[in-house]
């Protein structure tokens, strides 16, 4: 098989909105989500702590990894400015040599109507969700007008089978999301459907946590660490 020889994979720094639902489905309340109502994911921007992550983390790689041939982000601004906090670690020399791109099928799963909900408000909109969701399970259950993790892994799908064409031998950085990491798991560990509910639920990708993929002597990307977080503001247990 071909493609990368190594592929680094890093969750997006802190975000303003990990900081305020600290990883909750909704929001609390009407208090909690005023300071981000109305900001498209897209747009969603990272913390002063999440760039401090992001430094920290790229010093950790450079010095693990080297320097990387390409660099790929969601296009979403808290991805963008996690690669650009990562590369900072790098020189100008360094960043020359290396080649940032976005691309669109990595971005984060579509939340859907609910996004800028409460639970209350959630609730009261959507009383079945809860029972689909059980009957579903979190791989192939549907938000309300968003994507299942299912829908996600079929982009992720196509953009690995781009990596495989055009980057044989290359050494590649993805900056990307929660729920895009999960599908490249699922996806490059041939997790089978009967256990995907159980790893989905055993360890929940960290803010800048790393995982690291390389080439195997048959030719498949290997999973050698899962979500390795090198950043030390506050505790790593704190990452969202």
């Amino acid at each position: 098989m071909r493609g990368p020889t190594l592929l680094v994979v890093v969750r997006h720094a802190e975000s303003i909105r990990n900081q305020i639902k600290k990883d909750t489905v909704y929001f609390a309340d009407d208090a909690a989500r005023r300071v981000v109502r109305g900001t498209p994911d897209h747009q969603v921007a990272l913390t002063a702590a999440g760039h401090e992550q992001a430094r920290q983390t790229g010093r950790a790689i450079r010095e693990r990894f080297g320097v990387f041939d390409y660099v790929y982000t969601s296009g979403y601004t808290r991805t963008e400015e996690t690669a650009q906090g990562l590369l900072e670690a790098y020189t100008d020399e360094e960043q020359a040599r290396i080649k940032v791109e976005r691309n669109f099928y990595i971005r984060e799963r579509d939340p859907g109507y609910a996004y800028d909900m409460t639970e209350a408000e959630a609730k009261a909109a959507f009383p079945w969700l809860e029972e689909y969701w059980r009957t579903f399970g979190p791989f192939f259950s549907r938000p309300p007008g968003g994507e299942s993790l299912a829908d996600v892994a079929s982009r992720v799908d196509t953009f690995l089978a781009m990596l495989a064409r055009e980057h044989d031998g290359q050494r590649v950085l993805l900056v990307v999301h929660g729920g895009t990491i999960r599908c490249l798991r699922f996806l490059l560990e041939r997790w089978p459907y009967d256990k995907v509910s159980q790893l989905l639920a055993e360890d929940t990708p960290k803010n800048c946590g790393v995982t690291t993929y390389q080439r195997s002597a048959t030719g498949e990307l290997e999973l050698v660490e899962y979500n390795r977080v090198y950043w030390t503001v506050g505790s790593p247990e704190d990452g969202r």
